[in-house]
């Protein structure tokens, strides 16, 4: 997570760098800063949840969400990176691209970590659950014989 978080912040520090207002004086689409903003959104997302699941890694939900949120990061800055090397500088598009892809042994790792803990998780509950079925059929057993309802008196 601490080197996820730390390639996350570079990425965020060569967006912050990006000028989409000056890609679109040089023709790029409206649509294009909107991707750089979501970009930059998407990676300071992505730093919240992995600060979230530093302090809590057993929460399966923080953990997905930090999972959910690197791939998104991905897939922005994959259609940014197109726009950054025609409008801007084609070696910060390859920028891009190089840092994104060092963090692929992160995504690979947190996603496997995400898939042991899901099924530790699911484990866990399966064992909660035989339990609480034992616990169940003890109680059962053990509840004392009630005695019977009283007949209702004869109507006069």
């Amino acid at each position: 997570l601490a080197a996820l978080i730390e390639q996350a912040e570079r990425l965020n520090q060569i967006l912050s760098q990006l000028t989409p207002e000056q890609w679109e004086a040089k023709g790029a689409p409206a649509t294009d800063t909107t991707h750089w903003r979501d970009a930059r959104s998407e990676v300071g997302y992505l730093i919240d949840a992995a600060r979230a699941m530093q302090k809590q890694p057993e929460k399966l939900s923080l953990a997905l969400e930090t999972l959910f949120r690197l791939q998104a990061v991905e897939a922005q800055v994959n259609s940014l990176v197109e726009a950054v090397r025609r409008y801007q500088n084609p070696a910060v598009g390859d920028l891009l691209v190089g840092v994104v892809g060092a963090n692929s042994s992160n995504r690979d790792q947190l996603r496997q970590y995400v898939s042991d803990l899901a099924q530790t998780k699911e484990q866990e509950f399966q064992v909660v659950d035989q339990e609480a079925q034992r616990c169940r059929g003890t109680l059962v057993r053990q509840a004392p014989a009630r005695p019977a309802a009283p007949k209702p008196a004869p109507a006069k």
